[in-house]
C-alpha cells in the first residue's frame, strides 16, 4: 500500500465516520421534533418573537453560505480568502447564539420551561445552541490549526448539518 493509498483509505474512513455521526444527531433532532408535535400538537404562543427568530434564523443561513465560500477559497489556495470567510461564518454563528440568548430571557416569562411548549422551546434550542456552540469550536480549532482542506471539509459538513437542522426548527418552533 503506497502512502497515498493510506491517506486516501483514511480520508474516505474518516468520512464515512462524519456521515455516519451525522446521521445520528439528525435521528435526535427529529426525535425532539416529533416530541413537540406530540407533546402540544400545532399550538404556539403568541408572545413567540418572530422578527427576533427571522433575523436569528437569516444569520444562521447566512453562515453556511460563508462557511462554503471558505470552503471554496481553500481549495483554490487562497488562504487569505479562506480565513476571512471563516472568521465571518464564526462571527455570524455568534450572532444566531446572542440572538437566541435574547428568545430565551423573553421566553421565561413567556413560555416557561416548566410548561408545554416552553419545555419543547428550551430543549430543542438548547439542544441546537449547543450543537451550534460545539461547530464554533470546531470551526475555530480548524482556522487556527491550519492542516489542509480535509479538516476544514469536515468542519464545514458538520456545520452545515447544525444549519440545516435549524431549517426544520425553525418552522416547527415558529411557524406551526
Amino acid at each position: 500500500m503506497t502512502v497515498a493509498t493510506a491517506r486516501h483509505d483514511g480520508v474516505a474512513t474518516a468520512s464515512l465516520g462524519l456521515w455516519i455521526f451525522i446521521a445520528s444527531e439528525a435521528f435526535l433532532f427529529l426525535i425532539l421534533i416529533a416530541t413537540r408535535y406530540l407533546l402540544v400538537g400545532l399550538h404556539r404562543p403568541d408572545e413567540l418573537e418572530q422578527v427576533l427568530g427571522a433575523a436569528v434564523t437569516t444569520a444562521l443561513l447566512s453562515s453556511s453560505v460563508s462557511a462554503y465560500a471558505g470552503l471554496r477559497a481553500l481549495r483554490r489556495g487562497d488562504e487569505g480568502a479562506y480565513r476571512r470567510w471563516i472568521r465571518l461564518t464564526l462571527a455570524l454563528g455568534v450572532a444566531f447564539l446572542a440572538g437566541l440568548s435574547l428568545e430565551w430571557t423573553e421566553g421565561f416569562g413567556a413560555f416557561p420551561p416548566g410548561r408545554g411548549y416552553g419545555s419543547v422551546f428550551f430543549t430543542l434550542t438548547g439542544v441546537h445552541g449547543f450543537h451550534v456552540a460545539s461547530g464554533l469550536v470546531v470551526l475555530a480549532l480548524v482556522l487556527r490549526a491550519g492542516r489542509g482542506t480535509w479538516p476544514a471539509t469536515a468542519a464545514v459538513r458538520y456545520w452545515t448539518f447544525v444549519d440545516a437542522i435549524w431549517l426544520l426548527i425553525y418552522p416547527t418552533l415558529y411557524l406551526v
